[in-house]
């Protein structure tokens, strides 16, 4: 295994820390314009634009049960793959974003699809999101709440 499979950004949500693999992570940008228009889902915020990409911010801070704030210091662009493309999301982090190296472990019990494992960190187990879960699973269920107001 690589020491980029190794790699990985530890960051706050809400008031827990979470590690994205660092070889998803393209970018830490500092906080620019948030261009908002109306859409269905709670975790879409809106677009900004990135070198002169349009690019999704995706928060999921409600998911962890965290309140959202409006003072993002900067965000963190991902990959992701969404249906058959491969995209960048944005992610507003609000607080400090460290490289670290751990090996990724597997759960021994069952959670959430969108945690991939997790790492140890000076003692602490730290989860690992998977960025393609966590955005799936929110937009098939915004989707199918739609559809099922669609119906009434």
């Amino acid at each position: 295994m690589s020491a980029a499979a190794n790699s990985f950004v530890l960051l706050h949500i809400g008031e827990r820390r979470f590690a994205f693999p660092a070889g998803l992570v393209t970018e830490l940008a500092p906080a620019v314009r948030l261009h908002r228009f109306p859409h269905t889902s709670s975790q879409l915020l809106g677009v900004i634009m990135r070198r002169g990409k349009i690019v999704p911010v995706y928060d999921p801070r409600s998911v962890f049960g965290a309140k959202r704030s409006s003072a993002n210091l900067f965000y963190l662009l991902a990959e992701c793959n969404f249906g058959a493309a491969r995209e960048l999301f944005a992610v507003p982090i609000n607080g400090e974003s460290v490289l670290v190296s751990g090996e990724l472990q597997a759960s021994e019990t069952a959670g959430p699809d969108y945690v991939a494992g997790f790492i140890a960190v000076a003692g602490d187990r730290v989860d690992v999101l998977d960025l393609n879960a966590l955005v799936a699973s929110t937009f098939s269920q915004s989707a199918d709440s739609t559809l099922a107001g669609g119906r009434a």
